[in-house]
């Protein structure tokens, strides 16, 4: 949702980023999160998003937002490849995801090779996954959990790196073609540092569940 607002000659943007839901009734029932921001160059990238879809065009370049179907599936491959190359040349590496499913086989490609290199990732996927986590070898440095219970988990969250290097995202794309490739489709990078701690503690949070979370195993 974007709100553009014209004061004088001045125009100013409010962008609203949801990680799903619109639909009055399952929102009542999903889980999901939202940002709103009044930042210039969001919302710069938001308006050229609504443009495009009114002309029947997809965004072809961002800089800020991640764009499927041109250019998401591409930049997070990239940033898989940034924490591989840290991590083979002995610098911390990490990846934390969580979506719906996983299924897009260009990115379990990518994380198999970040795995293999030493990458640390920690994935909570709550359908789907086409990758089998702790395979010696091979997918070893990956785990995989899934959390159903009271609510549908139904936001995605992705985590590139630690510290002041840390890229965080949140997006209403799982890593399927569908999203990657056949929809337009939003991640949004979360700059503020208290959105960040408040994403973390969630996170944090699911991975230390003790009730309802369920391990992927190397048997399957």
């Amino acid at each position: 949702c974007l709100i553009t607002k014209k004061v004088g000659t001045e125009i100013s943007y409010i962008t609203q980023v949801g990680t799903g839901n619109y639909n009055e009734k399952t929102s009542a029932i999903y889980t999901d999160y939202s940002l709103m921001t009044a930042n210039h160059d969001i919302g710069l990238e938001a308006n050229r998003v609504f443009h495009a879809l009114c002309l029947g065009q997809t965004v072809e370049h961002t800089e800020h937002l991640l764009v499927a179907p041109k250019c998401l599936q591409n930049k997070l491959a990239d940033m898989i490849d940034e924490q591989t190359e840290l991590a083979k040349s002995g610098m911390p590496a990490y990846i934390g995801i969580k979506i719906n499913s996983l299924t897009d086989k260009y990115l379990i490609e990518k994380l198999i090779a970040a795995s293999q290199a030493g990458v640390k990732i920690e994935m909570i996927v709550r359908g789907i996954s086409c990758l089998i986590a702790g395979v010696p070898e091979l997918t070893e440095n990956i785990s995989v959990r899934s959390i159903v219970g009271r609510f549908l988990e139904h936001s995605r969250i992705y985590v590139f790196g630690r510290g002041d290097e840390e890229k965080m995202y949140i997006s209403s794309a799982d890593l399927m073609t569908r999203n990657t490739e056949r929809r337009v489709e939003i991640a949004c990078p979360i700059d503020d540092p208290a959105v960040r701690t408040r994403l973390h503690d969630i996170l944090y949070a699911m991975q230390h569940d003790t009730v309802k979370a369920r391990v992927l195993q190397p048997d399957g």
